[in-house]
């Protein structure tokens, strides 16, 4: 991956690029520029936000894995606290295309996954398709999002996905980023540290429709453990499973699918929904053998 961000700084502008190289060639370097940084950078560029974002663009999509349709997406969502977070679009091969994420959902399932209460803006590398408008639909700061594009410049969200379908409709106060952790307890008490990161994932998921709230937790071949969360959608479709939340959560790590040598599926029981079968037939297919499905209640 490290090699992927080298070979796409050259796309940068030159005013940037060696401001840049520090900060991509830190070792714990996962696709988050923090405040700091970023204000380094407009100051050494002398470029205004939106324009800041377009140009670091190339790194986002860097870590696009696209084998099916060769099509690189990168997308950076600007945080409240001033953190930029990196997403990219993520494919599988020899598997249905459902199971693929698109760049806007992984920008903001990093920023998810670093307990970010709001998200200002998006910036794409292509105008984002309606399934990816729907997904930040969910954002509790989605009637004030903006959505930066190179094509067509800064549009709010709302422009973009007129008369639309969110957690309101649906009776839900809480949306993602706002909602509140909940406090499931496993069935049988477990205190391995990778369970119990799964649980945490699960606590802190987000599932105001089913209720399903589930967290994934893996553990890579040099011991490093990596969660991601369950996050949902009113409607439905463009949900993120917790396997598709920690995959990215992997790819942004620098980590490939070999490197995963456990992994841990923890999620509510009797619920009208459940990730178990969907979670298996693609651990089955990316060959995880050290794999378990846990109840909490």
């Amino acid at each position: 991956m490290k090699a992927n961000l080298l070979t796409a700084l050259s796309c940068l502008p030159e005013s940037l690029q060696s401001h840049v190289l520090p900060i991509i060639s830190r070792a714990d370097f996962k696709g988050v520029i923090n405040a700091d940084d970023v204000d380094l950078l407009q100051l050494h560029s002398a470029l205004e936000t939106p324009e800041l974002l377009l140009s670091l663009l190339p790194l986002a999509a860097a870590y696009s894995v696209a084998p099916i349709s060769d099509f690189n997406v990168g997308a950076i969502a600007r945080a409240g606290s001033g953190n930029l977070y990196f997403g990219a679009n993520y494919e599988f091969t020899h598997q249905a295309l459902f199971n693929s994420v698109h760049a806007e959902q992984a920008a903001i399932n990093n920023a998810f996954s670093h307990h970010e209460s709001s998200i200002l803006d998006i910036t794409v590398t292509d105008s984002p398709c309606g399934h990816c408008r729907q997904f930040m639909n969910e954002l509790h700061c989605a009637p004030t999002l903006s959505v930066n594009l190179k094509a067509t410049g800064v549009k709010t969200l709302a422009t973009l996905l007129p008369d639309s379908f969110g957690p309101i409709d649906l009776g839900i106060n809480e949306s993602l980023l706002a909602a509140k952790p909940v406090n499931l307890t496993l069935q049988q008490e477990n205190a391995s540290s990778l369970v119990q990161a799964a649980l945490q994932a699960a606590n802190t998921s987000y599932a105001p429709y089913s209720h399903c709230h589930a967290g994934i937790a893996l553990k890579t071949t040099t011991g490093t453990v990596i969660a991601g969360r369950y996050i949902e959608n009113a409607a439905f479709n463009p949900s993120l499973s917790p396997l598709q939340s920690v995959l990215i959560n992997l790819n942004l790590a620098g980590f490939a699918l070999t490197d995963i040598e456990a992994m841990i599926l923890v999620e509510k029981a009797e619920t009208k929904m459940s990730h178990a079968q969907a979670t298996q037939v693609l651990v089955s297919e990316i060959g995880i053998n050290n794999y378990q499905h846990i109840y909490a209640n």
